[in-house]
């Protein structure tokens, strides 16, 4: 069988692909993307001519057994997500463990790069050296459970948050512990890039007087 090639790409600015993932991209028979309209930006930005797939979180079983057949076929595939590395917080987990179920010995290569977890964590200026990761906070069920463990938590915590939800998120916790420090990344190394740091009352506050749009990365930790 061929390899798939895990390949993380640009957060934000397009500048941020690696070398290594680029001559990836264009070596590979296929490219399976979340969304192929958000990859033919990058692509096309970087003159790749590689076809795309569409694999996403609601990819049908017909779609991933598509995807190991052109492996055995010894065709070479890399997965992208729409930004940043695939695997976190996106469906790319699935296929891979999907993939390894029906061929254990499957070439399976990371190509690191951005990450806005990564990113947020070497500019929070917190201890870093041990941090909890969580993705996204869920919706409803289990919500109130989810911010009282980032409040406990003797480490600091990361988590994604959207920008129709960052405003009651952070009020959330602020019910739960007002002395916790917050470092707010907003639209991570895109042109309107902004960090909100300091107690969270006060990150709350400079973010219902910003304009909020834009993925958001939070890092939660005890004073």
């Amino acid at each position: 069988m061929a390899t798939l090639f895990v390949v993380a790409t640009p957060i934000g600015n397009l500048e941020d692909l690696t070398l290594r993932a680029l001559r990836t991209l264009k070596e590979v028979s296929f490219i399976l993307c979340e969304d192929t309209r958000v990859t033919q930006k990058l692509l096309s930005r970087y003159e790749v001519k590689v076809p795309t797939i569409s694999y996403h979180q609601h990819a049908s079983e017909k779609t991933k057994e598509y995807v190991f057949e052109l492996l055995s076929q010894g065709k070479s595939l890399a997965l992208v997500t729409d930004a940043g590395t695939p695997g976190v917080s996106d469906p790319g987990n699935e296929l891979i463990d999907y993939l390894l179920e029906r061929k254990p010995s499957l070439s399976i290569v990371p190509i690191p790069g951005a990450s806005a977890v990564s990113a947020i964590a070497s500019i929070a200026g917190l201890p870093m050296d041990k941090f909890l990761f969580l993705g996204y906070p869920p919706h409803k069920k289990g919500r109130k459970k989810f911010f009282e463990e980032v409040a406990q938590s003797a480490r600091p915590v990361i988590f994604y948050e959207s920008p129709y939800r960052i405003l009651k998120s952070l009020q959330e916790l602020k019910t739960i512990n007002y002395q916790l420090q917050t470092v707010v990344g907003r639209e991570l190394t895109k042109k309107f890039e902004t960090v909100y740091r300091g107690a969270i009352d006060q990150v709350l506050e400079m973010l219902q007087k910003d304009k909020v749009k834009g993925e958001f990365v939070v890092v939660v930790g005890r004073p």
